[in-house]
């Protein structure tokens, strides 16, 4: 029995990445349409709280160390205790079941099978034994049926605010671009083993500017400091805008927003890039689809669009595997550890992803289909060869409409 008909207070734990905090927005938008006067608060890590800003269901963002002393856990477990009618615990860790167990009078959480998960499972009220091979969103979603709230499959991407001076900054920073349409590469992952190979984004780079497309890189701050993304950014060229570092979630989010395509690996962006609806690529490499996959800016089902293996498209996502019989192996990398390689990413050729990025953005043979008046079909991807042009003096195409 729920403590309370109408909850006042609803808090969501999430405490882990930037893209499992994104992933969690259908459940705040569930509780919110089942709750409207209900005052939702979520829990995250710190560095993940730009995942939710301007968020329009969330009443407030409480931020946590990763790492805390027994001081700062103290006065955590004191401010958080008994304040929530319902707590519901996403995250499945220890940490995140026991703020779940501090903070709610009523308590629900997602747990994994197995007897080391026994203790935890006394924590909740009620429990939900993750299912396996579904998808992230499906499974946060199915918690909420212990509540008897009807799932609402959508992902609610960060916004900026709604002022002009914010605005006209970002503005300024895409000026270089001037009319032209341009295409958003998210050229760096949080962990080495998720990411593709510098000599494929400088080839795709120089197909986009053939092609007359402005570019526009971006990436987390951690990137600054990566040599790889370094030698994409000194070869990119002068008149592309570099972004990585620059900006916030939710400034990124607004440029993806108003870009003609978005490429991108496993990362929280590209989770964030499918909720604002641009046509994208990403591509994925050891992680499993099923439950990784950015969800489609209309999917509304409970199974997953993804399948272990294989490239598919589906609504304004292109997902693109890399090749191996162990793919997906859902390791880190090859040597297991996440600043290690993956070779079904380092295998991964330029033009591949050309001919993904070509698809989606309505071209044939890596040139505009400019007799075509409807959407690109999208079912079929083949091979484009590509060779870079000496002269890349070409005018830039129209965005498919």
């Amino acid at each position: 029995m729920l403590p309370l008909e109408t909850p006042n207070r609803i808090l969501v734990i999430g405490t882990r990445r930037i893209g499992d905090v994104v992933l969690i927005t259908p459940v705040i938008r569930s509780l919110k349409t089942r709750w409207p006067t209900a005052e939702i608060h979520v829990l995250v890590f710190e560095g993940t709280e730009g995942a939710l800003e301007n968020n329009p269901d969330v009443a407030r963002v409480i931020v946590v160390k990763r790492r805390g002393t027994r001081r700062e856990r103290l006065i955590e477990a004191v401010s958080l205790w008994r304040k929530y009618n319902i707590a519901y615990s996403v995250t499945q860790s220890d940490r995140a079941s026991f703020y779940c167990w501090i903070s709610g009078r009523y308590r629900l959480g997602i747990v994994a099978s197995g007897k080391k998960n026994l203790a935890k499972r006394i924590l909740f009220h009620r429990r939900l034994l993750a299912p396996p091979e579904t998808h992230t969103v499906s499974v946060a979603l199915m918690g909420l049926g212990l509540l008897g709230v009807e799932p609402v499959y959508h992902v609610v991407p960060p916004s900026m605010s709604t002022e002009a001076e914010l605005a006209a900054g970002l503005d300024r920073k895409l000026k270089p671009l001037g009319d032209k349409p341009f295409v958003v590469l998210q050229i760096d992952a949080m962990y080495r083993y998720k990411a593709w190979h510098a000599a494929g984004w400088t080839e795709l780079i120089a197909w986009l500017r053939a092609l007359g497309y402005g570019v526009v890189l971006s990436g987390g701050t951690q990137a600054t400091h990566d040599a790889d993304v370094a030698v994409v950014q000194q070869g990119a060229g002068p008149d592309v805008v570099d972004l990585v570092g620059r900006v916030s979630l939710a400034e990124l989010a607004t440029v993806i927003g108003r870009a003609a395509l978005y490429i991108g690996v496993d990362t929280g962006v590209s989770h964030i890039a499918a909720a604002t609806g641009t046509p994208m690529v990403v591509v994925f490499g050891p992680s499993n689809p099923i439950a990784w996959g950015p969800w489609p800016v209309s999917w509304r089902q409970h199974e997953s669009p993804w399948q272990l293996r294989g490239s598919r498209s589906i609504e304004n996502v292109f997902l693109l595997q890399g090749s191996g019989a162990c793919v997906p192996c859902m390791q880190e990398g090859c040597k297991r550890h996440q600043q290690s390689h993956s070779d079904c990413l380092s295998s991964l050729d330029a033009g591949t992803v050309i001919s993904a990025a070509a698809t989606m953005l309505g071209l044939r043979d890596g040139t505009p289909d400019r007799n075509s008046g409807s959407a690109p079909d999208i079912g079929n991807t083949r091979q484009i060869r590509w060779t870079a042009p000496d002269n890349s003096s070409r005018s830039p195409v129209k965005q498919p409409g």
